[in-house]
């Protein structure tokens, strides 16, 4: 689901995820304990066990932020526990189902409408200001943006990603480009130009199955995507947006189903010169095209009306029937200080939401980590809708039809609006 990003080595294994807590019903000292206590971890007398899960090789490092913490906070402690990554759904069903489950769980930005409109994650809105490290002006604004969910602060910034623009400065500069394309109409009059370089040369890699590809076009164009549970879709500047893309497959500027990676393509004479992708893609250039080592770098997208990238990554949330509420906080606010989501970063390759953190020269030392910093400070999540997974997907199908059928764009989006304002209904 999430990549994994190391400052200066970037790490490119999945995201492991963490799920923290502890089961309600546990036998923890003074259990009688309730959510909206504010003694249960701050009362050195009283004893308060947090149990975590953590996915994968994520358990290890949560196990060293655990001691480090309890050496803080001696009546509180942590205990983790692997699971599977792929369980981690169907696991915190069954807790809201049962309600027993964490106290404490990371929570992709995805998950966040499902979980919240259940009722399995704690309204925070009134417990933020007591702790100064959860203050939202500690974090990049778009991952404040993902914890919010109908009016109610629901979760903490935790780890945080985005799309960069990836490009060779020697192919560039051979077609007259300089520096990285700043506007729409640069992105692609320089993909034009790469393209008549000759036979099986393209200009950018535009991946038509990611699904934020569009949405995020949009939202440079000025588009809403959703207003007042409303599908925007069959708007000037959705459509506007939907066809400035399908003009670079039309027109062979961005190649359809090339079956070469992007080591095989962003090397040697360069390919494809240009691509999208997340942070996670600066090391696998630097790994495996060691022979293009000074030809290339990295920039914020282009811009139309603003330049504005996706977000992805996860939050920290407290489930809504925890016992050891200001305990989770407090573990969550431990969490949240720059020095130690440097340190998570250092054993784990996943970037901090944290904005101070980007500050120490590991970050803002390396050129291309620091374009991703740049980047995230225009960075939103997708909306916040249980129905948004859905409606991703769907427009895949519907773009297909554009990109590769070539069917018409307006009747396409109408009825692409139309399948997403059933979903949102339900």
């Amino acid at each position: 689901m999430r990549k994994r990003i190391v400052s200066g080595v970037v790490a490119t294994a999945v995201v492991a995820g963490l799920l923290s807590g502890c089961a309600s019903g546990n036998n923890n000292a003074n259990s009688g304990t309730n959510s909206g206590s504010n003694n249960d971890a701050t009362n050195a007398e009283e004893k308060v066990t947090l149990s975590v899960w953590a996915m994968g090789d994520s358990s290890k490092p949560m196990e060293q932020m655990a001691e480090a913490f309890t050496k803080e906070n001696p009546n509180i402690t942590v205990k983790v526990q692997a699971i599977p990554w792929g369980s981690a759904h169907d696991k915190l069903l069954t807790a809201v189902a049962s309600k027993k489950g964490p106290d404490v769980l990371q929570m992709g930005t995805t998950w966040m409408p499902e979980f919240a409109a259940a009722g399995a994650i704690a309204d925070l809105t009134s417990d933020l200001a007591n702790y100064p490290e959860l203050a939202a002006d500690n974090f990049f604004s778009g991952t404040v943006t993902s914890t919010q969910f109908d009016g109610k602060t629901v979760g903490v910034p935790w780890l945080a990603e985005t799309r960069v623009l990836f490009y060779r400065t020697d192919v560039l500069s051979s077609v007259g480009y300089d520096q990285a394309p700043k506007t729409w109409d640069e992105l692609l009059d320089v993909s034009k130009k790469l393209t008549e370089r000759g036979k099986d040369k393209y200009g950018i890699g535009l991946d038509p199955k990611e699904p934020t590809l569009s949405f995020m076009f949009a939202r440079q164009n000025g588009a809403t995507l959703i207003e007042d549970n409303k599908a925007q879709f069959e708007q000037p500047a959705y459509r506007d947006t939907v066809a400035y893309l399908n003009e670079f497959f039309q027109n062979g500027y961005a190649p359809v189903d090339l079956g070469l990676d992007t080591a095989q393509t962003f090397g040697g004479d360069g390919m494809v010169p240009m691509f999208i992708s997340g942070p996670w893609m600066i090391k696998t250039v630097k790994d495996q095209l060691p022979d293009i080592e000074g030809k290339w770098a990295t920039a914020v997208l282009p811009s139309k009306e603003n330049n504005m990238s996706s977000l992805g990554g996860s939050n920290l949330t407290v489930f809504n029937y925890t016992e050891h509420k200001d305990a989770a906080l407090k573990f969550i606010a431990f969490l949240s200080k720059p020095e130690i989501q440097l340190e998570w970063m250092n054993l784990t390759g996943e970037l901090p939401a944290n904005m101070k953190a980007w500050e120490d020269p590991q970050l803002s030392d390396d050129a291309n980590m620091a374009v991703v910093g740049e980047q995230l400070k225009n960075a939103e999540p997708m909306p916040l809708v249980k129905a948004w997974d859905n409606i991703s997907q769907n427009f895949l199908k519907t773009f297909e039809q554009i990109y590769r059928a070539d069917a018409d764009i307006d009747a396409q989006l109408k009825d692409f609006n139309a399948q997403s304002q059933q979903l949102l209904d339900k």
